[in-house]
């Protein structure tokens, strides 16, 4: 958030000149002098006023005078202002988003959609699209098969209602025959077909409970199988692409500073706390410099919104670039791509 007092210090004039600066600045990458403000601000003002007013942006941290130039760069809190306050930034329009749901085509499945859209936040800002993934207990589960392995070994074949199919090997506690676990997989989808994960293993075990003495071998059997074969699982993935992208910008070139983030980036795990944060966003999230509070960050920005489907969230998506970027066109982008990425989850309907 802005820090009220630093807004309140800017008059339109100062406003007008940060904008102004920090606009020049990300075109170009170069301090921006006051002769080159005065061209560029459209302001009727002498070249040493504005550097009075640069002198008392800079007092109050909003810029600052890079080694010995005489020109000025915008620093956290003056990217927080000029994105707060002084940036008009307008929505993509229909056909551009329309263009973005037909070049999504037809995924197969969820983690095929995942893929797409965070190459396409690649692909259409050049920074790093990334996208978490649901969680498997946000989708129901459709239908479920066993295989026996050797020994005790059993192969399990989940199909989820986003058409997700998961394949896993659990231990069991004896030999099943084939008949067995063709008995089990008919019953898994006969009964609980369109629950979640949790949900199955609830009722089963209630079901266990009310029926404990007069129960069956076929629900003894599902009952044992079924604790290995429904855990859902707890770990959390985040997608990204273009990550490559980042070499070649000016701010980042640096081989200490690009291995640290290369190291986040394969780590994830700080990329997925620094998403939760955005989780419950109403919209676009910004986390710019070192407000991610994530070290190998701290001259990039994160751009990130929610998207979900029948009115829960399932994830975050977003971009990470440098700080110098063009939040104008990166932020609608954005939100079209979380707009878009909804609506597909959620049968091609619009988003709730």
């Amino acid at each position: 958030m802005t820090r009220p007092a630093q807004s309140d210090l800017l008059d339109s004039r100062s406003r007008r000149l940060l904008r102004a600066l920090i606009a020049q600045y990300i075109r170009d990458g170069q301090p921006v002098g006051s002769r080159t403000l005065a061209k560029q601000s459209g302001l009727d003002v002498s070249p040493a006023t504005i550097r009075n007013v640069l002198a008392d942006l800079e007092e109050i941290g909003l810029v600052a005078a890079p080694h010995t130039s005489a020109g000025r760069i915008p620093t956290t809190q003056g990217y927080r202002v000029f994105v707060d306050s002084l940036l008009e930034v307008q929505p993509l329009a229909e056909r551009e988003i329309e263009r973005l749901r037909s070049e999504l085509g037809s995924p197969a499945g969820t983690q095929d959609l995942l893929n797409s859209v965070s190459g396409l936040l690649s692909a259409a800002t050049h920074f790093v699209g990334l996208v978490t993934v649901p969680r498997r207990e946000a989708f129901a589960f459709r239908h479920i098969d066993f295989v026996p392995l050797d020994g005790q070994r059993v192969l399990v074949i989940l199909v989820f209602t986003d058409n997700e199919v998961q394949n896993r090997v659990i231990e069991t506690a004896r030999p099943y025959s084939r008949s067995e676990l063709e008995q089990v997989a008919n019953y898994l989808n006969a009964h609980y077909a369109g629950l979640s994960l949790t949900q199955i293993r609830q009722r089963l075990l209630s079901e266990l409970d009310e029926a404990r003495v007069a129960m069956n071998a076929t629900m003894k059997t599902t009952v044992e199988i079924a604790g290995a074969a429904l855990d859902v699982a707890t770990g959390e993935d985040v997608v990204l692409s273009g990550q490559t992208n980042l070499m070649g910008v000016q701010e980042l070139a640096n081989v200490e500073r690009l291995r640290n983030l290369f190291d986040t980036f394969n780590r994830k795990q700080e990329l997925l706390q620094l998403m939760d944060r955005c989780i419950h966003a109403r919209g676009v999230r910004l986390f710019i410099g070192e407000e991610s509070g994530v070290g190998p960050l701290d001259q990039c920005s994160l751009i990130a919104a929610p998207y979900g489907s029948e009115g829960r969230i399932l994830g975050v998506l977003g971009v990470i670039g440098p700080t110098r970027m063009a939040y104008e066109r990166v932020i609608p982008m954005v939100q079209a791509a979380s707009q878009v990425l909804s609506s597909v989850l959620n049968g091609g309907r619009p988003a709730q």
